[in-house]
């Protein structure tokens, strides 16, 4: 575990990870619950750095049920899921306190939002930097390196931290 960067402090049986115990990957992402023969197996909490969870049942490291909950309290829902849909377009924020006023936008779930260094973007979890093809937490420490899918997702979609004109070029 030491040699890719992760971490176990529980039980052990036959130098397996088995019984209760906490596992910490590399991402900062901690998992806290029961193991077997080295793997998830039984009820468990994965915690992620953003502060958000996933409580699941897992069989022989595959989860097979549970819910995720957000870092704002939002719990997600496979069916009848209501939040951010094609008819509803407010953020979690706005649905718990209200819209802002009229002229007043509201760009992200959190308000006010992050500063997003100049030249990258806010792709959600962490910074992205098109320079170097990197992800960074929030914190600045490596996450990632993004693919030529993600890379085209985040430039396409995500907040960036500069300001660009857009729409017709002015007349002079």
């Amino acid at each position: 575990m030491e040699f890719c960067g992760s971490s176990y402090d529980g039980d052990y049986n036959n130098g397996r990870m088995e019984g209760r115990g906490e596992y910490t990957l590399p991402t900062e992402t901690r998992y806290v619950g029961e193991m077997k023969d080295g793997t998830f197996h039984g009820t468990g909490v994965l915690y992620f750095p953003n502060g958000s969870k996933y409580e699941g049942t897992w069989e022989k490291g595959i989860s097979k049920q549970g819910k995720y909950t957000f870092a704002d309290g939002l719990e997600y829902q496979e069916s009848d899921w209501e939040y951010c849909n094609g008819h509803d377009r407010r953020f979690y924020t706005e649905i718990c306190n209200g819209l802002k006023p009229a002229g007043e936008s509201q760009l992200t779930n959190l308000d006010p939002p992050r500063a997003i260094p100049e030249g990258c973007y806010d792709c959600g979890d962490g910074f992205y930097d098109p320079q170097r093809r990197v992800i960074t937490d929030y914190q600045h420490s490596f996450l990632r390196n993004a693919d030529d899918g993600e890379h085209e997702w985040i430039v396409r979609t995500c907040r960036k931290g500069w300001d660009e004109v857009v729409g017709p070029a002015s007349r002079s």
